[in-house]
């Protein structure tokens, strides 16, 4: 493995989780502030990655691996971290959903790809525009600074979740005439 920029960028990601996750739980008036802080840092070098990678042609197959793994890891944490906080089933509903798309959709990318068709289950515009969604309104639902912040926060979880429904909707169609054709590989 060779490190280069992305893959040090989508490692500081990982490294970050523990520190999301104790700032989450500091006993003081900022740790909301700093909680989302983190988050927020970590969302923008998901991007930043990402771009670098592509524009430095600096894309290996650790960081193919590393990259979903880093964010899948940081909004499943954030999403039960907000479930605990709210304790609403307004809140539980839209991060159960997500997570178990992520579940799903990681797993028909890896049936896809044992089965040699990867490409078609790549990542939609869709499923850009439900990340950025879900990282903002994850942002501001740790943050919660004020009732607007918690409003916004709120009206953005669900046109994620909408948007997660959408995205896992157009992937299993995309995959539907392989998943339902009965002859073994």
């Amino acid at each position: 493995m060779r490190l280069n920029v992305p893959i040090i960028l989508t490692l500081f990601r990982v490294v970050l989780i523990p520190f999301f996750i104790l700032a989450f739980y500091l006993p003081t008036r900022h740790a909301p502030f700093i909680t989302a802080l983190i988050f927020l840092i970590a969302a923008v070098t998901d991007w930043f990655d990402g771009y670098l990678a592509r524009r430095l042609k600096q894309t290996t197959r650790f960081g193919a691996f590393l990259d979903p793994v880093a964010d899948k890891l940081m909004v499943a944490i954030a999403l039960v971290l907000i479930t605990e906080h709210y304790h609403a089933w307004w809140i539980s509903i839209p991060a159960i959903i997500m997570i178990s798309r992520e579940i799903l959709i990681s797993a028909l990318r890896e049936w896809m790809a044992e089965i040699g068709k990867r490409k078609s289950v790549a990542v939609s515009i869709i499923g850009k525009i439900k990340t950025v969604a879900q990282m903002t309104a994850l942002t501001w639902l740790l943050w919660r600074p004020n009732d607007f912040i918690f409003g916004a926060g709120i009206i953005a979880l669900y046109i994620a979740s909408a948007l997660t429904l959408w995205s896992m909707c157009q992937y299993l169609w995309a995959s539907h005439p392989d998943l339902l054709n009965d002859e073994a590989e």
